[in-house]
Parts: structure tokens; C-alpha cells; sequence
């Protein structure tokens, strides 16, 4: 093989991957290609730092718990996350408790290790946007005028999954979950309590209407508290519908009271207290028509429904953009090592979601689209940093399974470039990668210029490129192993191309064109124009 090219394809995250060191810029000529097993000495630069603690494969379901999550994979996973439905979110927080539950009963896990970090990182995700949601809340409630709302709840802090191993996360999400459970049913029950006290207000002097709203009051925490837990999410199961008034409903002022009160009963806590009182109002012009017209009472109840229905939807609706947001703030200010290269920040993203949960501002359609853009643009990011990371390492197993030195370098304009040596083939030939914008380019080289071979050269040429492409085979399969796909195509199978080891990228002959190769495009894309570079399969998008 001479040529070939590959769009690597993110697939599972392996767990333990960590951001890259900045990998210096090859220094042209300067550096002989003595072979420097630098992926086991500058290693720390393109194997073990890039992807420290990478295991040779996916690691079996049963060690999955004492694996530790990799700076790089926790970020990778908690971007996904960020862009995944409730409903998704909620499934994997379903898988992870119940893959405790079997580790517990000491059954055997059907999941890999990367498939159970998933499920833990979505399911951390979950419960720490649900947090910072809540505590936003709170501190609005309580800062409202005239109104003592809730007290702040005391949670844990946010659960950061990275270098902590599996078991001990899945223990502390345990714990937060629970916290949560019991701080917003508290929550729940002061909601509760704010809306029928407008509810017994609306009804002066009339205690049997009093006895109808009291019995329902708990019913109502208990209906609310059911449809937040991750099995409601998943099958999106709401809090129920309220009851539709029907004729033989309404034949008597008693059953108007009652339906009334079950109506008004299915109000979410969180409703607009506008609403409410559209609501309440209607219910009472339904109780005032029961005895004389009972068909006008019946079309006030059927109002009444509609006001539920609405003031619901649109609490639902906050709730489920505040948590939103906290999931994205989450990952869009999250920051890498401190010897790592610093993120992008994005202040025009950032800002309308803390606006929106510290004031409860809607985002408009505009800000929402740019907060979208951000999170994309930080992912695509990330995942070019991940496979940088993931080739690296392939090739240093490579390395160390079939021999020869290997390193890597960043020549100008290049993502990642790397050199490997195979016993043997030293030290006239060798085998280049290069990616650039995405695409990973394999090249079999020979030291020297363009020029006329001898025959005795070119045979040993076709002889390293036929050599080349089982090795190759054997770099896709690992790549696999480490949560890539690398579908090569071969471009030519046979020919060695030009080159002088440790040299600039740009003076590799490209053969298809006659032309000196290698260097990429002038100038630097605007950031609007920005698109994730790498295909990610294997997970449902918002």
C-alpha cells in the first residue's frame, strides 16, 4: 500500500482517556528519526499523556467499577449528555441503577465498561442539572416580595465523575439522587401548600370546599413526586391529565364541587398563580350554575381543564428549559487540566443561561441557537482532541505488539502526525499517519526525494506496502478496541512516497497530483462556520 485515507468514527467513549499535553511543533529537519520509541518516552506527549491509562481494549463488565474516569472521556460524556433528550437521560440513569443493583447481587453485567460509564456520566448529568435547576428555583422563590418562599434545600455538591472509579461515583450518585428526591418533594409540598391557599382563599366561609381541597393536598405532592422519577421520564409518563367533565358529572352541584376540586387538584405546584386564578374562577362560576343550569356549569368546568392543562404545560415547560440549561452551562464552563491546553470560552452562550436560571428569562430563539452552536463547536473540539489521543495510542500498541520505534509530532497545520518504524523496516522505510481537519491519512515512506527508483528499491517498496497493510488491519482493530471506527479506504497499493523523517509535513510528494502535499488550507475558519469534524454514532440527539 502507498496511500490510504480514513474518517475516524467516534463510537463508545473509553472511559479512562485523558486530555493531551500540547505536543510540540515538529521542528524542521532538526530532529533525526533515530526512532525514538517516543511513544514510550516521549510517550508522555502522545501516548500516556494523551491517553493515560487507556486499557488495551474495553475492559470486562465486572472491572468496570474500580476503572477511573479520564478527564478527557468525563467532558466527551457530559457533552453528549448536554445534547440528549429527558427522556434518554432518564433511560440511562434507569441502566445505571439497575447495574449497581446487579453488582450488589453479585450477577454478571451484560455491559461493557465504556456502556456502563455512559449510562453513570448521563444518569451524573441528570441529577446535577436537576440540582442546579432547583437551587435556582429556590433562591427566585425565596427572593420574591412578600412571598417567604422555600427554604434553600441542603444538597451535596455536584457529582464530578472524573478520577473517581465506577463503584464509588454510582455510590455518590446514589446519594445525591436520594437528596434530591426528598428536597424537591419538600419543594413540591410548599408548591403545593402556595396553590391551595389561593384555592381555600377563593371559597370564604364555605368549609365543605375547604375538606375537598385539604383531601387532595397530599394526593397532589404524591402525583407530582411520581413524574420526576427517571422510569416516569423515560416512559414519559406525566402527572396525569385532569379529569374532563362529562354530562352525568355535572347532574347535581355536589358532583360540580367534586369534579371542580379533582380538576384544580391536577395543577402542577409549579403554576403561574395567574393561571390558577383563572382556573379557580372558573371552577366557582361552575359551582354558582350547578343547580340552575347544569350544562353551562359543565362548559365553565371544561374551561377550567383548559386553564389546568395550559398553566401545566407551561410550567413543565420551565422546568424542563431550566434543567436544559444547567446542562448546558455545565459543559460549556467546564475547564481542562491546568497543563492542558486551555478550552474556548463562550461568553455569548454562558451568559443567557445564567440569566435564565438565576432570573427565570427565557431564552429567544436567536440566544437559544447560539448556546446549540457553542455546544457543538466545544464537542467537535473535544472529539478531535479524543482521537488524536485514541491514534495515538493505537499506534503505540501497534509499537509495542510488532516492534519498532514510533512517535508523534505537530507540524504546522497538522492535527496530529505520526511516525512508526516496524522491526525491520529500518532505516529506509516507515509508515506516516497524518490527521488533518478529520481525516487520517497512512502513507508508506521511503527516505529520500522524488526520483527514478531502481528496480531492487521499487521491490522493496511493493514488499513494505504489502507489509503496510496488515499492519494497518491491525491498527483498525485496535483503533476499535479504544472506541474508534477507522474505515480505510486504500488509495494505492503499491510505490512508497518520498520523504525525510522528522520532517515538515509539507514535503511529502503527493503523487496523485505531482505536488509537494501535506499542507492544509490557508487561514482559519470563522468559528459560526464551525462544524463538529467527526461522525458520532451510537447515541440519540436532541
Amino acid at each position: 500500500m502507498s496511500s490510504g485515507v480514513a474518517l475516524p468514527t467516534l463510537d463508545l467513549v473509553a472511559p479512562s482517556v485523558a486530555f493531551p499535553q500540547p505536543l510540540p511543533a515538529a521542528d524542521v529537519y532538526a530532529v533525526p528519526h533515530t526512532g525514538a520509541a517516543q511513544l514510550g518516552d516521549a510517550a508522555s506527549e502522545a501516548s500516556t499523556q494523551m491517553s493515560e491509562a487507556v486499557a488495551h481494549g474495553l475492559r470486562e463488565a465486572g472491572e468496570a467499577a474500580v476503572e477511573v474516569l479520564g478527564a478527557l472521556s468525563g467532558a466527551l460524556l457530559a457533552g453528549r449528555a448536554a445534547m440528549l433528550t429527558t427522556r434518554v437521560l432518564a433511560s440511562a440513569a434507569v441502566r445505571a441503577a439497575e447495574e449497581q443493583r446487579c453488582l450488589e447481587r453479585q450477577e454478571e453485567l451484560s455491559a461493557a465498561a465504556a456502556e456502563q460509564w455512559q449510562a453513570a456520566a448521563y444518569a451524573v448529568a441528570r441529577a446535577n442539572a436537576r440540582r442546579t435547576a432547583l437551587l435556582a428555583r429556590c433562591a427566585r422563590d425565596t427572593g420574591a416580595p412578600g412571598d417567604g418562599g422555600p427554604s434553600r434545600p441542603d444538597l451535596p455538591p455536584p457529582l464530578d465523575p472524573v478520577g473517581r472509579p465506577l463503584g464509588e461515583v454510582r455510590a455518590e450518585l446514589a446519594r445525591l439522587e436520594e437528596a434530591l428526591r426528598r428536597a424537591e418533594e419538600r419543594r413540591t409540598a410548599w408548591g403545593v401548600a402556595r396553590l391551595t391557599a389561593v384555592l381555600d382563599g377563593a371559597a370564604e366561609g364555605d368549609d365543605a370546599w375547604r375538606r375537598l381541597v385539604a383531601d387532595r393536598r397530599e394526593a397532589m405532592v404524591r402525583r407530582h413526586t411520581a413524574s420526576r422519577t427517571a422510569e416516569a421520564e423515560r416512559d414519559e409518563a406525566g402527572p396525569g391529565e385532569p379529569p374532563r367533565p362529562t354530562a352525568d358529572a355535572t347532574a347535581d352541584p355536589e358532583a360540580v364541587r367534586a369534579l371542580g376540586a379533582d380538576i384544580l387538584a391536577a395543577l402542577d405546584p409549579a403554576a403561574a398563580s395567574a393561571t390558577v386564578e383563572l382556573a379557580v374562577g372558573a371552577v366557582g362560576r361552575a359551582v354558582g350554575r350547578a343547580a340552575l343550569d347544569p350544562a353551562r356549569a359543565r362548559r365553565h368546568l371544561v374551561e377550567a381543564r383548559k386553564f389546568v392543562q395550559d398553566a401545566n404545560r407551561t410550567a413543565r415547560r420551565r422546568r424542563a428549559d431550566e434543567e436544559w440549561a444547567a446542562a448546558q452551562l455545565d459543559f460549556l464552563t467546564r475547564r481542562a487540566p491546568e497543563d492542558t491546553e486551555a478550552l474556548d470560552e463562550a461568553p455569548d452562550a454562558v451568559g443567557p443561561l445564567r440569566r435564565l436560571l438565576a432570573e427565570g428569562v427565557p431564552l429567544s430563539p436567536g440566544e437559544r441557537r447560539t448556546v446549540e452552536l457553542r455546544v457543538s463547536e466545544r464537542m467537535a473540539h473535544l472529539e478531535a482532541l479524543y482521537v488524536q489521543a485514541q491514534c495515538a495510542h493505537a499506534l503505540s500498541e501497534l509499537a509495542e505488539r510488532f516492534g519498532g520505534p514510533a512517535d508523534a509530532s505537530r507540524p504546522e497545520g497538522q492535527d496530529l502526525r505520526l511516525d512508526w518504524t516496524p522491526d525491520g523496516w529500518g532505516p529506509d522505510h516507515w509508515l506516516r499517519a497524518t490527521l488533518v481537519g478529520g481525516t487520517l491519512r497512512f502513507a508508506t515512506m521511503y527516505r529520500g526525494g522524488p526520483g527514478e527508483r531502481g528496480p531492487r528499491e521499487r521491490a522493496l517498496d511493493d514488499a513494505r506496502c504489502a507489509e503496510a497493510q496488515e499492519r494497518l488491519a491491525e491498527f483498525t482493530a485496535v483503533a476499535r478496541e479504544l472506541g474508534l471506527t477507522v474505515d480505510l479506504r486504500i488509495e494505492q497499493t503499491e510505490g512508497a512516497r518520498p520523504g525525510l523523517p522528522g520532517e515538515h509535513g509539507a514535503v511529502v510528494l503527493d503523487p496523485v497530483r505531482g505536488t509537494f502535499g501535506g499542507q492544509p488550507p490557508q487561514g482559519k475558519p470563522d468559528r459560526e462556520q464551525s462544524v463538529p469534524r467527526y461522525r458520532t454514532v451510537g447515541d440519540e440527539r436532541r
